[in-house]
């Protein structure tokens, strides 16, 4: 019993002595791995998202986010009124805005 008792000290006593970089170097590739794949991608269609919520300007063509389609015919601060039927306007949130079609999209 004394024999495999003291292989196991041995191992764990060679194995404690070369702690260092390389044991960190597995998460440190995760982390960049992830970077790159789900955060750098996530943060750039923010940026677009923002950029093009800034830019939404009266007779501008919009789906939101809840699938209506419509055509901006006012724009504030923060809210927008959308126009989805003839003489039917909504307002909406300008974040709530999804994607912006082309022109002659809604007739």
């Amino acid at each position: 019993m004394s024999l495999f008792i003291s292989d196991a000290a041995a191992q764990a006593a060679g194995g404690a002595g070369s702690p260092g970089f390389m044991s960190f170097l597995p998460m440190i590739a995760l982390f960049v791995i992830f970077y790159f794949l789900l955060i750098r991608p996530q943060q750039k269609r923010q940026k677009e998202h923002r950029n093009m919520v800034a830019g939404l300007a009266k007779g501008d063509e919009i789906v939101t986010m809840g699938g209506v389609l419509g055509k901006i015919t006012d724009v504030d601060d923060n809210f927008i009124s959308v126009e989805i039927a003839k003489g039917t306007e909504i307002r909406v949130q300008k974040m709530s805005v999804q994607a912006m079609m082309p022109k002659g999209t809604v007739k």
